[in-house]
């Protein structure tokens, strides 16, 4: 058994994000026959592509009008994508369990963009994951989340009521408390795939939330959307709450009311690592962006520091490079805020070397967050 890792909480349950709990998995879903270990090409077009691969096009609830790629078979197009190790996205048909529909088409034109096609929601999770895999494949080389060429089932329509999403066997998107509000936004489904990742250095706590937000900000920056512009805003299209406002803050994780701007005793042992992962996510984006006041693609942030100290940010990339290298050759299964930065200490040394303005902007940027 393995913990599993939700990323927002069920209808009817109290207003946190959801708990890690252990427990057997829980509707994991398996790949419809024929779409596991297909040939892997980065290749989109139709000529160039493996057999049977074609560009659809797409409409979905978040992420509107986009092209996808699919797959031709037998007359009928499926919502698979062999160019990216055979990426599925199925209908779990608002059940809890292993039962699964395979998305099929005739004209390769899915969904409307409303929930009135079951379609739509497909098409965000897919989309979002094709993106996933591109942004992990063009920036670190990792083909596949797990890094051994396979794409992931996805799965849409998860129980009734759901206000939710998870990562067990397989990512699981809810369509919100009243089935008309699915939790397929972007930043949303990079996050669970990239539990997939996590999983992989042991992480369960606060760090695997943070690396899952920290990713899923990226993903949704690579993709650079008009109808999901970046931000460091998590899930704000989701509405969990009902009040239009964003799961979580990147900026200032406070602003949920729940999760903490700084490190403090007994902060890595919280039940709820989604309220951990705050002190994670703050020192992200100030290595990021910096500390202060800034207003970045429309939005307004304003990232305070524990200390009063100014951070200058070195740019998203390389400190999504250098979380990245510590998470895949530092961090493990016991590793807490310590040895985070201990960590990404240790992999700005190996990237950009310990004397260099990325290695002290990682200092300044812990220290900022309370973590010494």
């Amino acid at each position: 058994m393995r913990k599993k890792l939700t990323l927002a909480v069920a209808a009817g349950a109290a207003a946190v994000l959801a708990v890690a709990i252990e427990g057997p998995a829980l509707g994991a879903v398996t790949a419809p026959k024929g779409t596991a270990n297909v040939a892997i090409t980065t290749a989109s077009s139709d000529t160039a592509a493996p057999a049977g691969a074609r560009t659809g096009t797409g409409n979905g609830v978040r992420v509107g009008k986009v092209k996808i790629t699919t797959q031709l078979r037998n007359g009928r197009y499926e919502l698979t994508d062999p160019t990216r190790g055979g990426l599925t996205t199925v209908d779990l048909g608002n059940r809890k369990g292993a039962s699964t529909k395979s998305f099929t088409d005739m004209d390769n034109v899915w969904g409307d963009g409303s929930m009135s096609s079951r379609q739509s929601a497909a098409v965000d999770a897919h989309f979002a994951a094709e993106k996933t895999w591109d942004y992990f494949k063009n920036t670190f080389g990792r083909k596949g989340m797990r890094g051994n060429g396979q794409g992931p089932v996805l799965g849409v329509h998860y129980g009734k009521g759901v206000a939710g999403a998870e990562n067990d066997e397989s990512p699981q998107f809810g369509d919100g408390k009243d089935d008309k509000n699915p939790l397929t936004e972007l930043d949303v489904v990079a996050h669970e795939l990239t539990h997939d990742l996590t999983f992989t250095a042991g992480l369960t706590n606060g760090l695997s939330e943070s690396t899952g937000d920290i990713f899923g900000t990226m993903v949704e920056f690579y993709a650079n959307i008009a109808a999901d512009t970046p931000d460091y805003l998590i899930g704000e299209k989701v509405s969990l709450h009902g009040d239009g406002k964003p799961m979580r803050y990147m900026d200032k994780p406070s602003r949920d009311g729940k999760s903490l701007d700084s490190w403090k005793p007994g902060l890595d042992d919280l039940d709820d690592p989604h309220h951990a992962a705050g002190v994670a996510n703050h020192f992200f984006y100030l290595l990021a962006e910096g500390s202060g006041k800034k207003v970045i693609n429309g939005v307004t942030y304003n990232s305070p520091t524990y200390d009063g100290s100014k951070v200058t940010g070195i740019g998203r990339e390389k400190a999504a490079k250098i979380w990245y290298k510590a998470l895949t050759t530092q961090f493990k299964s016991t590793s807490k805020y310590k040895d985070a930065r201990a960590g990404t200490l240790k992999a700005a040394a190996a990237l950009y070397g310990k004397h260099s303005a990325e290695y002290k902007a990682v200092e300044k940027a812990w220290t900022a967050v309370n973590v010494k």
